[in-house]
C-alpha cells in the first residue's frame, strides 16, 4: 500500500507550479450504486445497472443478470491508502468517498493541487461498448443517457471544477446526435468519449462518410472526441491489455505488462486519423489521446511522415497538411507517471498538444503525489511550457476558465 500521508521532504521545484491553475484531464469516476435506479423512469428502473455482492465482491448487473464487471477500478481506499498489485477494490464499502461524490473530490482536488478535472466512466466501459450486450435498445440507451444526466449533476455541483465526458449511443447515429445537442444544451457538456473501433461492432469505421453528421456536428458544437485506452471493448479482437502478456506469466506481471501495451495502441487510432480524409473535410475537429501517455509520440508522427513519402504517392496528393501538421491542428496527448517524455519530448510534441492527467483513482494513478511529480519532471522547463501544459492547453480545449 502506498500512504496518503507520507513523509514530504522539502522540494524547491514545487515553486514551479504555484500560480498555475492545473487541469486534470484524466480521472474518473467509480459510479455509486444509485446512479442509475435513482434517475430512471419507473418502467425501467429495475432494469437498470444495479450494484450486488457475490462472493464477497461488489459486481455490477444489468436487465436482471447481464453482468457488466466489478465495481469501477478504484484503488484509493477510505483509509487513504493506495492498493498495489490489484486492478481495483471490489468492495464498495472500502473505496474513498472521492471516488464517487463530488465534495469528498473536491476536498482531494484541493489536497492534490488541482484546479479542475477531466472524468471518465467506469463500468460502460471507458466509451459505452460495454453497454451493448443489452438486447433491449430502449434499456441500452437510457442507461447512456441516466449516466450523462449524473454526470450533468456533477458539472453543476462542482461548481465549474468538474466536467464529465459524456457517453454516446454510437450504435445508433441519430440519437448519438440527438443525444451530443441533448447534453450540450442541457447542461453545456464540453466533450465526449468516443469508441475507437466501432469497426468491431459491425460499423463503418471513422474514415467512412457513415460518420460525417458526427463530425460534422462535433465541429459546429465545438466539442472535444476523447478516445480513451481500451475505449473499443471486448468484442472482436482481445484488447492488447489481454493479449499482450505471455500465458506462462502471473497475474501481477499480466496487469503490468497489458498496461504497458495498450497505451501505445492509441498509435492505431492517431496513425489512421492522420492518414484518412476525416480531418481534411472537417478540419476543425478536437481529438484527444487519453491515458496512453506521450513519449512514443515523436516515433510515430515521425514513421507517420517517411511513410508519408514512402508509400502513398498517389492517395494522399489532396491532402493540404502532412501527419505532423495535421496531429498539431487537431490531435492531443495526455501524460501522467512518465519522466522521459515530459521532460524530453513535449518540444517535438508541440507544446500547444501535451496535457497532464492524474487518472485518479485508477491503478498507476499519480495519488497521492501528483504535485511532486509534476514539479520534478516540469519544474526546468520554461514558465510558459509548465503553464500550457498545465493549464491553458486544457483551458483552451475544454473552454474552462481559470483564474490565472
Amino acid at each position: 500500500m502506498v500512504s496518503a500521508n507520507p513523509t514530504v521532504h522539502e522540494n524547491p521545484m514545487l515553486n514551479a507550479i504555484q500560480g498555475i491553475d492545473v487541469i486534470d484531464c484524466d480521472s474518473h469516476v467509480t459510479e455509486p450504486p444509485d446512479l442509475w435506479t435513482s434517475r430512471a423512469p419507473a418502467t425501467l428502473r429495475d432494469r437498470m445497472p444495479q450494484l450486488r455482492k457475490v462472493d464477497g465482491e461488489h459486481m455490477w448487473f444489468v436487465d436482471g443478470d447481464v453482468p457488466l464487471g466489478p465495481v469501477g477500478l478504484s484503488v484509493v481506499e477510505s483509509s487513504g491508502d493506495k492498493v498495489l498489485g490489484i486492478l481495483g477494490v471490489h468492495d464498495f464499502d472500502r473505496l474513498d468517498a472521492a471516488a464517487y461524490e463530488v465534495p469528498a473530490r473536491l476536498e482531494l482536488m484541493e489536497r492534490l493541487g488541482l484546479y479542475a478535472q477531466i472524468v471518465y466512466p467506469n463500468i460502460s466501459g471507458f466509451a459505452s461498448a460495454r453497454f451493448l450486450d443489452i438486447e433491449d435498445l430502449e434499456l441500452r440507451n437510457a442507461c447512456v443517457t441516466t449516466y450523462n444526466d449524473a454526470m450533468g449533476e456533477w458539472q453543476s455541483e462542482s461548481g465549474g471544477r468538474l466536467f464529465p465526458q459524456a457517453l454516446l449511443p454510437f450504435w445508433d447515429l441519430d440519437a448519438t446526435l440527438a443525444e451530443m445537442r441533448r447534453t450540450v444544451e442541457e447542461y453545456d457538456c464540453r466533450g465526449y468519449t468516443i469508441c475507437d473501433t466501432p469497426e468491431k461492432f459491425d460499423l463503418p469505421d471513422y474514415g467512412t462518410s457513415h460518420w460525417d453528421p458526427f463530425f460534422e456536428l462535433a465541429q459546429d458544437l465545438d466539442v472535444v472526441l476523447n478516445f480513451h485506452i481500451g475505449s473499443g471493448g471486448a468484442k472482436g479482437a482481445p484488447s492488447p491489455f489481454l493479449s499482450s502478456p505471455w500465458e506462462s506469466m502471473g497475474p501481477e506481471r499480466k496487469m503490468a505488462i497489458g498496461a504497458a501495451n495498450i497505451y501505445i495502441d492509441n498509435a492505431r487510432m492517431i496513425s489512421n486519423l492522420l492518414y484518412s480524409d476525416t480531418l481534411e473535410r472537417f478540419p476543425r475537429l478536437k481529438f484527444v489521446s487519453v491515458e496512453s501517455g506521450i513519449g512514443w509520440i515523436p516515433f510515430l508522427l515521425e514513421a507517420c511522415e517517411y511513410q508519408w513519402d514512402e508509400m502513398v504517392p498517389t492517395e494522399v496528393k489532396h491532402h493540404e497538411l502532412r501527419p505532423t501538421e495535421k496531429f498539431r491542428r487537431n490531435i492531443w496527448a495526455c501524460f501522467w507517471f512518465e519522466d522521459f517524455g515530459p521532460r524530453k519530448v513535449i518540444e517535438q510534441i508541440g507544446v500547444r498538444n501535451v496535457l497532464f492527467e492524474t487518472d485518479f483513482p485508477h491503478p498507476t494513478c499519480l495519488y497521492p503525489r501528483s504535485q511532486e511529480h509534476i514539479a520534478n519532471v516540469l519544474g526546468d522547463l520554461d514558465p510558459e511550457v509548465r503553464t500550457a501544459v498545465l493549464q491553458q492547453n486544457a483551458s483552451e480545449l475544454y473552454r474552462i476558465p481559470t483564474g490565472s
